[in-house]
This record gives structure tokens, C-alpha cells and sequence, in this order.
């Protein structure tokens, strides 16, 4: 027995009111621009369904036909509500397109050639659903395991709306059959699960970019845009993880401004803080962008590179040159911008605690020498386990200190 259609179209023009309903209301609530636009689409969908299939009997023909336009529109603010939701701009000749092809659909084509109107109507939903599925497929950074569904919903919408006419054409039936067929009642079914699986979605993006987002925040330093400690542990972690499994040789430097606290004591800590953005964009420019740069202190920077220590001397050179070139000013009085670093690099493998002890020897050489210069330990350290089998041994070597500046090199023993 077949369920009646009109009470399924009824139970679809509810469901998706409170759904459009609750998608404004979060939408607001939250500040979210997309959700506003899925719930208007909901909202402008129900009443086109209401209009076109339950008070046709009312409106005529003609004037039905036309309500469904209302429906075309909303599926075009759905394609853009994705567009919305993954930072991209409204496509108002998008949006509006499909309602402008119905309409011309309904004067051209004659009245006797029902299933012509239905296959244009149709086709023009399977759109949009393509549409929506390939700007849900843009986002590139979830992997595709979990980002199938959000691309496989829509384009099972698109398709159940296909299938009945494409079976039509290849079973030559005629219009009474396809009117009065289950695929009828079919679709109203599929409407309200597409609906609410639809909803669902969307509640498990907004969910994942929210994590997302305090993941970013947790990891970052608000003022720098840096990573923070935490973040940059993280980070170079699995840099080493990967650097290592290449066998490649990685370098760690430590940032230290010189004079910091005179610059608060004599300016004020918003020019300090100036000065702290000013020297995260000289970092940020000068080293590659596969470098990790982060805050892990109150004046204090640290940078992974993954490249041996001759390379890394050359790029800890080129931000001290580019931030001793800054020349800025508070109050017309000029601010020296000069930074100490200390560089060590070790094989692959080697644990990030053991390359920041090095590079911390060395920038403490660095501010003893004089500042405003790039020092690196010459002896690789060891790795956490090689290091302790050495000093069992008693083999554990002086670390020497390589101090370079305006092009002259020395070397030292660092006393222990």
C-alpha cells in the first residue's frame, strides 16, 4: 500500500521549516554566515514545496508551475551556502540561474510535454547538487576518509532525482505512469531524509571547524601569530619524525631581541609589543615557508629548519641583517632592532630538547660576545640515547662555539 503523498509533502514542508528554523537561529546565535544562508534555503524551500504540490489544486496549473521557481532559488542558496561555509563569495547569477531556466522551461515547452518539464526541473536539482558537492569536496584540510559524506549526500540527492526519469526514457513510460508512479511518493521520502542527513552534516562541519579552531588557538601566540611552545613542539615533532625517516639533518635556532626590557622600560610595552609583531614578519619573511617558527618566550623565538647547520647559519645571518635594517622610531626617538641567535644542528633523529639545550648554549655565547650576532654549536649534539651511552663511556666531547659576524669566524671552547 502506498503511503499518500500529500501527507508525505506535508511532513516535508514541516520538517524542513524547523530545520530552517533551527539553522537561522544558530546561525545567528553563532555568527555564521552559512548556516543563515541553509536555513533561508530551508525555510524558502518549504514554502515553495507548500505552494507548488499542496496548493495547486488552489493556485491553477500555470501558477504552481511557477511557485517551484521559489524551490530552484533555494537550492541555489544551498550550492552557495557551501560556498559560504569554506570562505568563497555569493554567485547571485548562480543562485538565481536554475529559477530562470524553469520559467523559460514553462513557456517553451508545451503543456502536453509534462515529462520534458519534469526532466528540466529535475536536472536542474542534480545541479545543484553537483555543485554543492564539489564546493564541500574543495576543503582540503580534513582528509577525504572523513570528508566523503559531505560529497556523497548531495550527489545521492542529485541522482534519486535523476534515476526515475532516466529509467522513464529507457522504459519508454508515459506520463500517467510516472505521475502516479511509487517514485513519487519515493522522492517525498527521499526529501525529508535528504533534509535532515543534510542538516546532520552540517552540524559535524561547523563541529569540526570550531575544534579546529581552538586547536589553532591553543597552538598559536595571539599576539605574534606565531606558533606558541605548545604548538611549536608539536609541530617540530613530527617534523623530526618525518625528517628522520629520510635521514635528513635538521637545525634548530634560538631568537633573542636584544635590549628587550629597555625598549619596555624606555617606550612602553605597546611598543614593546610592536616590536614583537615587527620581528615575527621579519622571521616569517626571511625563512622558508617549510621552516617552523614559534614564541616560545617573552622576547624569545625558535626556529626548525630542515637543512644542516651550514644553511641554517646563512638563513639565522639573513634575519639579523633584515631586522638590524628595520630602522623603526617611537616618539621620533629611534629603537635599536638587533637580535642574538644561537644555531645547533644535529642528525637525523636527534630529539628537539637536546637541539634547544645546543642552540641555547650558543645564544648565551652570543649575548657574552658582545649581541647582535649568529652563533652555532660546532659539535652535532647527540641524541637523548646515543648521549647517555657516551657518558657511561666518559667519550662526551666539549661542545666549540662558531661565532659569525660581518663575515669573520672564530671558534672557542664553551667551558663546562
Amino acid at each position: 500500500m502506498l503511503l499518500d503523498t500529500s501527507t508525505l509533502y506535508l511532513v516535508a514542508i514541516l520538517v524542513a521549516a524547523m530545520l530552517g528554523g533551527m539553522l537561522l537561529y544558530f546561525g545567528r546565535h553563532e555568527n555564521i554566515p552559512a548556516l543563515n544562508w541553509w536555513g533561508s534555503a530551508y525555510l524558502l524551500g518549504a514554502i515553495s514545496i507548500g505552494l507548488s504540490a499542496l496548493a495547486a489544486p488552489w493556485l491553477g496549473e500555470m501558477l504552481a508551475l511557477g511557485f517551484n521557481a521559489f524551490g530552484f532559488v533555494a537550492c541555489g542558496m544551498v550550492w552557495t551556502a557551501a560556498r559560504v561555509f569554506h570562505g568563497r563569495s555569493p554567485i547571485w547569477g548562480g543562485i538565481l540561474l536554475g529559477a530562470m531556466a524553469w520559467i523559460a522551461a514553462i513557456f517553451t515547452v508545451p503543456a502536453e510535454m509534462t515529462p520534458l518539464r519534469t526532466t528540466v526541473g529535475a536536472g536542474i536539482v542534480a545541479l545543484y547538487a553537483v555543485l554543492t558537492a564539489y564546493e564541500l569536496g574543495l576543503e582540503r584540510r580534513k582528509s577525504v576518509q572523513r570528508r566523503w559524506p559531505t560529497v556523497l549526500v548531495p550527489l545521492l540527492h542529485g541522482f534519486a532525482l535523476m534515476l526515475p526519469i532516466l529509467l522513464g526514457d529507457l522504459l519508454h513510460g508515459d506520463d500517467a505512469t510516472f505521475g502516479n508512479s511509487i517514485w513519487v511518493t519515493a522522492f517525498a521520502v527521499e526529501l525529508v531524509l535528504y533534509a535532515v542527513g543534510t542538516v546532520f552534516l552540517i552540524f559535524v562541519l561547523v563541529s569540526e571547524r570550531a575544534v579546529a579552531a581552538h586547536k589553532v588557538a591553543a597552538s598559536c601566540d595571539p599576539l605574534t601569530g606565531l606558533l606558541n611552545r605548545r604548538g611549536f613542539a608539536e609541530a617540530t615533532g613530527r617534523m623530526i619524525e618525518r625528517e628522520a625517516k629520510a635521514r635528513r639533518p635538521i637545525t634548530v635556532m634560538i631568537f633573542d631581541i636584544d635590549h628587550f626590557k629597555s625598549i619596555n622600560d624606555r617606550f612602553g610595552h605597546p611598543a614593546g609589543d610592536e616590536v614583537l609583531k615587527l620581528f615575527a614578519s621579519v622571521i616569517t619573511h626571511s625563512l622558508r615557508i617549510t621552516d617552523l617558527t614559534g614564541r616560545i618566550g617573552g622576547e624569545e623565538f625558535a626556529a626548525m629548519l630542515p637543512c644542516n647547520l651550514d644553511e641554517a647559519m646563512q638563513a639565522a645571518e639573513r634575519v639579523r641583517e633584515n631586522f638590524a635594517d628595520c630602522g623603526i622610531e617611537v616618539d621620533e626617538a629611534p629603537v635599536a632592532t638587533t637580535v642574538s641567535i644561537g644555531v645547533a644542528g644535529g642528525p637525523a633523529g636527534t630529539e628537539l630538547d637536546v637541539l634547544l639545550a645546543a642552540a641555547d648554549t650558543a645564544l648565551y655565547q652570543a649575548k657574552r660576545g658582545g649581541r647582535n650576532r649568529v652563533q652555532s654549536a660546532e659539535e652535532e649534539p647527540l641524541s637523548l640515547a646515543q648521549g647517555r651511552k657516551d657518558a657511561v663511556a666518559g667519550l662526551v666531547p666539549k661542545p666549540a662555539v662558531r661565532v659569525a659576524r660581518a663575515g669573520v669566524t672564530m671558534k672557542m671552547e664553551v667551558a663546562q
